[in-house]
Order: structure tokens, then C-alpha cells, then sequence
């Protein structure tokens, strides 16, 4: 991107915006690296495309087919991600701070990826089961189904993170089918568009499904719908105006909000200065204030320690803070770049002077600050500033002011109890950390500190190694908070993915809601032929196929020999009085065996479609198998995915879960369960 390059909107499937207007200024050196454009958005265009392309472009994918694309994209922005470096630089970030946001944000794509193909079926359903008798014959029952809302989702973010941000929302409502009206904070939005660039150049983006806004929105929020969803990264008293808007009340617009909160760490009574842990510790804070210039609404801006050591931990901050070199990223031995815009530093220094009200400054501007590179005078920086609140207890001050920016205060404590009071001050946080050795420590603070805060993060010197640290949200866990931080969530897997999916309960027959959930449910018709299941392909198999064994009768010797050679001798199936005295009142066999016998009786033993068994789900043993009692199972293909994927030798494949029932003569259930198969396509079709 050239100087002073007119930002454009993407909206309606065309690029919109020539004439520059509002100038948007490099945080290294102040100069205009581009403009965000004059003319004004018509949001009813927006709505109206989404609606009628993006949703049916999404629609005509399936889950499976739609991750597929999250990783494609996620390999296209990687292979791109040098000019994305590049331009990320004038946000006042560093390399290891552009990393989190730009490989962050692809790392978040995979992720997501992989969830839609572990977790989600072929087609637009899911279904939540198991399917619930709800009458006595076993012919009326009920179930869960999610399904793709059929509206849009409207994705406010913030300025810190404009490419992460943007894609951690993206991923799960991709995946969930439904298409998004992404609006950067206006700050940074020049890297928010030349990602949307890329991936629009990709040609992997079905039309509609991502639209951008630069500039205000408008009235978008207005012209919204009870199927659209909203979500929100920012200020919390940004949050606390949108999701009160009159359209989004009226329509019941699900309004998911990631405030920026007060964060804390707090630092275990049993840690002496001698621990790893306090120098972890340390290290976790100044990590904190320094990464991204610590804009970061994870940040920690309350650290909490003990009384007897709060000296100790100013000492250690202050020399470690001292050693970090701020100044242009492009300079070599840079550690800590600018804050992102020059309006960010003018609200920082004002929360600064108001934090000094009730504070002591430790470290801060006036300990040799001095930031490195040329043209930084007109740059967007601010030096790490540590504080001390005089009274820990007392309102406002760190409790309530947040300096967005590389800023933290000290608090002391003299026991737990008041350890756990002083972070709950914060009033709902994304995180805190608790640096602790003892397990028991552990076990004491996380369940109430959970309840205010959205993930806790326990660090000693045994995770140390591998811990990804206390600001960083990841894909496959919640990232969100209670109170002042939203109250909403986002990321976590599957989880996110169902905010962007509506949830319905159905009721019907067995046979009735297999056809609805396009799988199996127990009770409903089954289909027999004189074909084994097994040796259909993937393409000929149909959900209900089904195959009734022969029988097979249960002797002591097959216990015996069970024993034998898987080891297990266990009271109730080998010592005859033992068992007779227990609450079975014989003795039985092993489940492990009535497994391996149902697998007997229903595998088809030559070389067929079915290449492997890969696991079992929700196996339970129901009623005991006992010598002389005679076993049956039935084996129903229950659920076909359609991954995309091929053998190690190339052969198309996909998976099949298959409903087993193990009965015994009395038509008792004795073992249920899935099991997970690799089944080939027929290779004619492929």
C-alpha cells in the first residue's frame, strides 16, 4: 500500500471508495499511510446481498465442504503474509506482535478447520443427541437439531488485533453457514481491508459470504433481523450503548460483547523470591505490559502479591521493564513498538493521570525513556509504566480506570482470602493468573475466581515450558467474560460455532426424526437386505442399513480363555463365591469380551470397502452377560462424513459411524455403542 491510499468498503460484491477522507496516521512516525473514503455506505445494499447471496453462496456447501475452505484460506494468508508484515509495522507492533495478529489469525482459521472436520457431519444439521423416548411403545421421542440461522452476522472490532479480531469472529460463523459484515476499527482498518483483499483474490470466499465496512456504521444495526447475530470487541462502554440499541432489544438480536476488562495475576502466598515461580511471575506481568505496547484486552493490569514480597516484585519489575527498548519495530534490538494511534496515546496518558490519583509511580517516562528510530518524535509511543496502589481496597484507581496501553499496578495482600477480594474487584475480567506451587492453593482460588472471570490460567514451573501465557486467547477455549467484560464468549471450538447455529427441539417418530437428522436413531426403521453392510462403499451405503446377527451363547470357557490372554482376572468373572455374594449374584463375563464377541458376530472378514475401525463412542455395558446367556448384536450404519480425504494410498474415503446393539435372549440391552470406521468410494465414481 502506497502513502495516503484511499481505503475502500467491500459491500454488494464491488469495491466502493475514491475519494479519501479521514487520515490515517503511521504510529511510528506520524505520517498518512492512507485514508478512509468519503463517500457514504448504503447498509440496505449490505443487508440486502447477504441475504440473498451470501446465505445461499454458504448454503450450498456443507459443514465439511466450508472447512475445507477455512484451511485453504488459512494456507492462501500465510503464503501472503509478508505484505501483511509489512504494512502491519505503521500499527506500532512489532514482528512477535504482528505474529500473533496475522499468523495468529490464520493458526485461528486452521483451528477451525479441524473443528468442522472432527466434529461437524456432512450436510447443514447437527444433531444434538441421543434421541429421548418420550412414550412407553418406544414410537414417539425427541431430540435436538442445530441448524444454520439463516440470517447474517454483523462483527464490530476492535483496533489492536484488526486482522486476529476479524477472524476469530469469521471462522465459527463461516462454518456455521452464515455470511458476515465485518467493521474494523477505523484506526487500523488498512490492515483489516488488505486482509480482506487477499482473501477475496483468493477466490476461495463464496460471493457475499465476507462483506467490509470502512468507516461508521450507520444504520446497519437498524436494519437487522431476529436471525442476524451482533458481535462486539471494544471499549465497555461502547458495549453497554450498542447492545441497548432499540432494533437489537425489539428483535432479540443475539449480541455477543469481548470488553476490555481489568485483568489481574495474582502471585501465590507460598512464593518466596527464591522460587522459579516469582521470577515467572515477573517475567508474566512485564510480558504483559510490554506485548503489543500492552494493548491487549487481556493485558494485566492489576497485579496482586504478597505484602511481604511487594518490594521484592517492584525491585524485579522495575530492572526487567528498564532493559525493554522501545522505538521504531524496524530498528534492530526493538523490543516494544508504539500504541497504535496517536489518539490511543492521548487516552492512555489521560487514564495514566488518572491512575496517579490513587497511585505511586514505580517506573514510567521519566527513567530513561527514549525511543529508538527516525521520525519517532511524531510517533505514537509511551513508556512502561509501573504503579502502586496506596490502598488496594479503596474504589476507582486500577479497579476501575483501565490504561489501554503498557500499563500495570501493584496491589498487596496479606492472605488469600484477600487475594481472592482484590480480584474480584476487577467486576468481571477476561483472565487471571494465579502463580502458585501448590496444588491446594490451586484448588482454593480457581472455583471462586471463576466466577468472575472468563478463563484462569494457573502457572508454575512445571507448565512453564509449554504455556502459551496469560494473554493468549486460544481458538479451542472460551475467550470472553462476566460483567464488565460482555458477559459474551467467543472462540472455544464447537461451542463458538453453535452462537451462529439455532437450536430447535423435535418430536416424532424414531423413523421420522432419522429422516430429519439424517442419522439413525434407535427405534426407527431399519433396512436389511441380503448385502453386508460391510462390503458396501461409502457412495451405495445408506443411513438405516442394518444387519442382525447370528447368535452366540456365552460358555465359561470363553471367559476362561478371555482371561487368559488379555490378563484380566478380575473377582466377578473367576472366583465363583465372591460373585455369587456381589449384587450380580454370579459370575459374568467381561465387558471387553462381549465387545470383541459382537465384533465376531458382525464383521465381514474378507478384503472389502471398510479399511479400518478408528474408536468407539459412547460405549456402555447395560446388563451383565452371564455363562449359558446368549448375545446378539445388530450393526446400522448410523452416520456417513464426507471429510474430502484419501487413504495413504490415494483412495478417496470417509467415515462411517455405525449404531451396535449387543441383546441378549431375553431381548435386554447388554452393550451400546458407536463405532468409527474408514469405509473406501467406490473408485468408478470418484
Amino acid at each position: 500500500m502506497s502513502n495516503a491510499t484511499t481505503l475502500q468498503s467491500f459491500i454488494g460484491g464491488r469495491w466502493i471508495g475514491q475519494q479519501g477522507a479521514q487520515a490515517l496516521r503511521s504510529a511510528i512516525d506520524g505520517s498518512t499511510i492512507a485514508r478512509a473514503h468519503e463517500e457514504a455506505l448504503d447498509f440496505s445494499e449490505a443487508v440486502e446481498f447477504g441475504r440473498k447471496r451470501g446465505i445461499a453462496s454458504l448454503m450450498a456447501l456443507d459443514f465439511q465442504q466450508r472447512a475445507a475452505r477455512l484451511k485453504a484460506l488459512a494456507l492462501y494468508l500465510n503464503e501472503h503474509k509478508e505484505q501483511l508484515y509489512t504494512l502491519s509495522r505503521h500499527s506500532g507492533a512489532t514482528r512477535a506482535d504482528s505474529w500473533i495478529d496475522i499468523e495468529g489469525g490464520s493458526s485461528t482459521l486452521f483451528s477451525y478447520a479441524g473443528v468442522g472436520a472432527r466434529e461437524l457431519p456432512s450436510g447443514n444439521i447437527v444433531h444434538e443427541g441421543p434421541a429421548m423416548p418420550l412414550g412407553k411403545q418406544g414410537t414417539f421421542a425427541g431430540t435436538h437439531i442445530l441448524v444454520p440461522r439463516g440470517g447474517l452476522a454483523v462483527h464490530i472490532n476492535a483496533f489492536n488485533f484488526p486482522i486476529w479480531g476479524m477472524l476469530e469472529k469469521f471462522a465459527p460463523s463461516f462454518l456455521a453457514g452464515m455470511p458476515c459484515i465485518v467493521k474494523p476499527a477505523t484506526a487500523t482498518s488498512y490492515l483489516a481491508e488488505a486482509a480482506v483483499r487477499l482473501m477475496h483474490e483468493s477466490g476461495l470466499l463464496p460471493e457475499g459470504s465476507l462483506q467490509l465496512i470502512i468507516g461508521g456504521t450507520g444504520d446497519l444495526l437498524d436494519r437487522l433481523q431476529g436471525q442476524d447475530v451482533v458481535t462486539f470487541t471494544g471499549s465497555a462502554d461502547t458495549a453497554a450503548k450498542l447492545r441497548v440499541n432499540a432494533n437489537l432489544v425489539r428483535n432479540s438480536i443475539p449480541f455477543n460483547a469481548e470488553a476490555d476488562s481489568l485483568n489481574c495475576a495474582i502471585l501465590a502466598p507460598e512464593i518466596t523470591p527464591d522460587d522459579p515461580e516469582f521470577d515467572l511471575f515477573v517475567k508474566e506481568v512485564a510480558r504483559e505490559m510490554t506485548v503489543k505496547a500492552g494493548q491487549k484486552c487481556t493485558a494485566i493490569r492489576r497485579a496482586i502479591v504478597p505484602a511481604k514480597h511487594i518490594d521484592a516484585v517492584a525491585e524485579r519489575l522495575r530492572d526487567r521493564l528498564s532493559k525493554v527498548v522501545v522505538g521504531d519495530p524496524a530498528v534492530e534490538g526493538v523490543k516494544m513498538g508504539a500504541l497504535a494511534s496517536h489518539a490511543q496515546q492521548a487516552d492512555v496518558t489521560e487514564r495514566l493521570d488518572a491512575l496517579l490519583a490513587s497511585s505511586d509511580l514505580l517506573f514510567g517516562a521519566r527513567d530513561g525513556f527514549a525511543p529508538r528510530g527516525e521520525g519517532v518524535n511524531e510517533g505514537a509511543f509511551f513508556a512502561p509504566t509501573l504503579l502502586r496502589a496506596r490502598d488496594p481496597h479503596a474504589e476507582g484507581g486500577a479497579h476501575d480506570i483501565e490504561a489501554f496501553g503498557p500499563v500495570s499496578t501493584l496491589m498487596a495482600y496479606d492472605d488469600i482470602d484477600e487475594a481472592i477480594a482484590l480480584a474480584a474487584r476487577g467486576k468481571g475480567s477476561l483472565v487471571a493468573s494465579l502463580v502458585t506451587k501448590d496444588p491446594q492453593v490451586a484448588a482454593r482460588v480457581v472455583p471462586q475466581a471463576a466466577a468472575l472471570h472468563g478463563r484462569l490460567h494457573i502457572l508454575d514451573r512445571e507448565s512453564a515450558a509449554e504455556s502459551t501465557g496469560h494473554g493468549s486467547p486460544l481458538p479451542v477455549l472460551k475467550h470472553g467474560g462476566p460483567g464488565r467484560a460482555g458477559g459474551g464468549e467467543e472462540l472455544g471450538g464447537l461451542r463458538a460455532v453453535k452462537h451462529y447455529l439455532q437450536r430447535a427441539a423435535v418430536q416424532g417418530s424414531p423413523t421420522m426424526l432419522a429422516a430429519v437428522t439424517r442419522e439413525h436413531v434407535r427405534g426407527a426403521k431399519v433396512i436389511e437386505t441380503e448385502v453386508h453392510p460391510f462390503r458396501r462403499y461409502f457412495d451405495e451405503l445408506q443411513i438405516g442399513e442394518s444387519l442382525l446377527t447370528h447368535r452366540r451363547t456365552v460358555t465359561e470357557a470363553d471367559i476362561v480363555n478371555f482371561g487368559c490372554l488379555s490378563g484380566d482376572h478380575f473377582y466377578m468373572h473367576f472366583d465363583e463365591q465372591a460373585a455369587c455374594d456381589s449384587q450380580f449374584g454370579k459370575r459374568i463375563a467381561h465387558g471387553y469380551f462381549v465387545l470383541s464377541a459382537a465384533a465376531g458376530l458382525f464383521v465381514s472378514p474378507g478384503v472389502g470397502p471398510v479399511l479400518a475401525n478408528y474408536g468407539l463412542d459412547t460405549l456402555r455395558f447395560i446388563t451383565p452377560v452371564g455363562i449359558g446367556d446368549t448375545i446378539q448384536a445388530r450393526l446400522t450404519c448410523k452416520r456417513k462424513i464426507d471429510q474430502g480425504k484419501k487413504s495413504p494410498k490415494g483412495e478417496p474415503q470417509g467415515v462411517v459411524a455405525w449404531d451396535v446393539e449387543v441383546t441378549n435372549q431375553h431381548g435386554e440391552l447388554v452393550a451400546s455403542y458407536d463405532i468409527l470406521t474408514l469405509v473406501l468410494k467406490r473408485p468408478e465414481t470418484v
